[in-house]
C-alpha cells in the first residue's frame, strides 16, 4: 500500500462511515423538530382553551352592537401575547458555560466533511507551513521531470528552509536517495510521497511500533508535571489549557503558581484556575517557587488530586543561577513523591525556529526533559522544527498548540502532522494515478 493511501485511509472517512454521520445528524435534527412540534400544539391547545373559557364568561355580549363586539376581540388578543412571549425564555436554550464555550462555539473543523477532526485540526494548524513547504515541493517537482543530483540539492534548501534541521535534513537526504534508487523512482512526483514516509520515518526512529507518545500519567496516585521553559513561550496558557483537558476527563487537577517572578504571573494562572474550575495553591510574588510547590503537593495530597500542574519561572538558558534553582525545585518534587515529577515539559515556541533548538538543549541537559510542548506552530511556516527536536535531541513532541482556542492543545500525532503538510497532494495523489 502507498504511503498517500495509507494516510488517507487513516484520516479521510469513507463515504459509507460518513453516509452514517450524516444519517445520525438528520435524525437528531427530525427528534428536535418533533419536540418543537409537540411545543407548539401545546400552544394551540391552551389558546383553545383560552378562547372557550373567555366565551363561556361573556355570553352576553352576543346581543351587543357591531361596535362593542369589536372591543372583546382586541381583548383577547392581547391577552394571549401575554402567554405567548411567556413561552419564550423556557425555548430559548441555557447560555453556555464560560469553560465549555469555546468548545460549543468552535465548528467542527471538517474539511467537506470527510476528515477525521484530528486530521483535520492539523490541516488548518499547518495552513502557513504547508503552503510554504508544500508549495515549494510541487514548484520543484514541476521545475524537474527526472530526479537528478540537482533535483536533490533544491530539495535540501527547501527541507533546511523549513528549520527541520541541517543533521536531519542530511540523513534524509541520504535515505531518499538510497530509497529513490531502491525503487527506481525516475518520475518527480513520487518523490513526494517518499518524502512523507521519510518524514514519519524520521520521527519515529527505530521505533516501530510508530505509537503516539501520551503524558505519562499514574492512575494510581497523584501525578506531577513540572512545566519549564523561557518567558513568552505560551507556558502558563498550556497549563491552563491543559488542565480543562484532564478535568474533562474526569480528573482532579490542581494547580501550583511556581512562576514567582514575573509579574502577573500568579494573577494570570489564577484567572485560568477560576475559569476552568480547579483549585490553584499560591503564594505573594517573589516567594520562593521550591516553597510554593512543596505547599501544592501537600495540598494535593490532602485533597486526594489525580493531576498537579506545576509552573515555574522562564529560566534564560544562560543564567546558572535560575537553573540551579530549578533543580531545587525538581529535588523538592522526588522528595515528597518519589516517582515524580512523572513528566518534565519544556515548553517552546515554534515559531523561534532554531533558537527553540538551543533552548532544548540547555534545559534537557539541566531537569532530563521528558517531553517538549510546542505552542504557536499555528502561527508559523517553519513547522519543520518538530522533526529536528525529535531527531537530533531524541526528545517526543507530546503536544502542539495549532491555535488560540482551549480546544487547540493537540497531542502530537506525527502521521497526522505529515498528513497536514501533505493534506493536498495526498487527495490529488489518485486523480494522478488515474492520469
Amino acid at each position: 500500500m502507498s504511503f498517500f493511501k495509507k494516510l488517507k485511509d487513516k484520516f479521510i472517512l469513507d463515504p459509507f462511515e460518513q453516509d452514517l454521520k450524516e444519517l445520525e445528524q438528520e435524525q437528531t435534527e427530525d427528534l428536535e423538530e418533533q419536540d418543537m412540534g409537540l411545543d407548539d400544539a401545546k400552544v394551540e391547545d391552551d389558546e383553545k382553551d383560552t378562547s372557550v373559557k373567555e366565551t363561556d364568561e361573556k355570553p352576553p355580549e352576543e346581543e351587543l352592537t357591531e361596535t362593542e363586539e369589536e372591543a372583546p376581540v382586541e381583548q383577547l388578543e392581547t391577552d394571549w401575547e401575554e402567554p405567548a412571549k411567556l413561552e419564550e425564555p423556557e425555548a430559548a436554550p441555557a447560555p453556555p458555560d464560560e469553560d465549555t464555550k469555546p468548545e460549543i462555539e468552535e465548528p467542527e473543523p471538517n474539511i467537506e466533511g470527510r476528515e477525521k477532526s484530528i486530521a483535520a485540526k492539523f490541516r488548518i494548524g499547518l495552513t502557513k507551513t504547508r503552503d510554504s513547504f508544500s508549495g515549494k515541493i510541487n514548484d520543484l517537482v514541476a521545475r524537474y521531470r527526472t530526479v537528478d543530483e540537482d533535483f536533490f540539492e533544491d530539495l535540501e534548501e527547501i527541507l533546511i528552509s523549513a528549520d527541520v534541521g541541517v543533521t536531519t535534513v542530511m540523513d534524509m537526504i541520504d535515505e531518499l536517495q538510497l530509497e529513490v534508487k531502491r525503487r527506481n523512482i525516475k518520475d518527480t512526483r513520487q518523490v513526494r510521497e517518499v518524502i512523507s514516509e521519510k518524514l514519519v520515518e524520521i520521527y519515529y526512529g527505530d521505533d516501530d511500533s510508530e505509537e503516539i507518545e501520551g503524558l505519562n500519567i499514574d492512575h494510581d496516585g497523584l501525578s506531577i508535571v513540572l512545566f519549564v521553559g523561557v518567558n513568552g513561550v505560551g507556558k502558563t496558557t498550556t497549563i491552563g489549557k491543559l488542565a480543562h483537558q484532564l478535568k474533562s476527563e474526569g480528573k482532579n487537577v490542581m494547580l501550583a503558581a511556581g512562576d514567582t517572578f514575573r509579574a502577573g504571573a500568579i494573577e494570570q494562572l489564577d484567572a485560568w484556575g477560576e475559569r476552568v474550575g480547579v483549585s490553584v495553591v499560591k503564594h505573594s510574588a517573589g516567594s520562593d517557587p521550591a516553597a510554593v510547590i512543596f505547599d501544592a503537593i501537600q495540598a494535593a495530597k490532602s485533597r486526594d488530586a489525580d493531576v498537579l500542574l506545576c509552573d515555574t519561572a522562564g529560566r534564560l538558558q544562560n543564567k546558572v543561577n535560575l537553573m540551579n534553582e530549578l533543580s531545587k525545585v525538581k529535588r523538592v518534587i522526588e522528595r515528597e513523591v518519589p516517582t515524580a515529577p512523572h513528566e518534565v515539559l519544556l515548553v517552546l515556541d515554534a515559531t523561534t525556529g532554531q533558537n527553540a533548538m538551543s533552548q532544548a538543549k540547555t534545559f534537557s541537559e539541566a531537569t532530563d526533559v521528558s517531553g517538549i510542548v510546542l505552542t504557536k506552530l499555528d502561527g508559523t511556516a517553519k513547522g519543520g522544527i518538530v522533526l529536528a527536536i525529535r531527531n537530533e535531541l531524541e526528545i517526543p513532541v507530546k503536544l502542539v498548540g495549532l491555535g488560540e482556542k482551549v480546544t487547540d492543545l493537540q497531542q502530537f500525532d506525527a502521521h497526522a502532522f505529515v498528513y497536514g503538510l501533505f493534506a493536498d497532494m495526498v487527495e490529488a495523489h489518485d486523480e494522478e494515478k488515474e492520469q
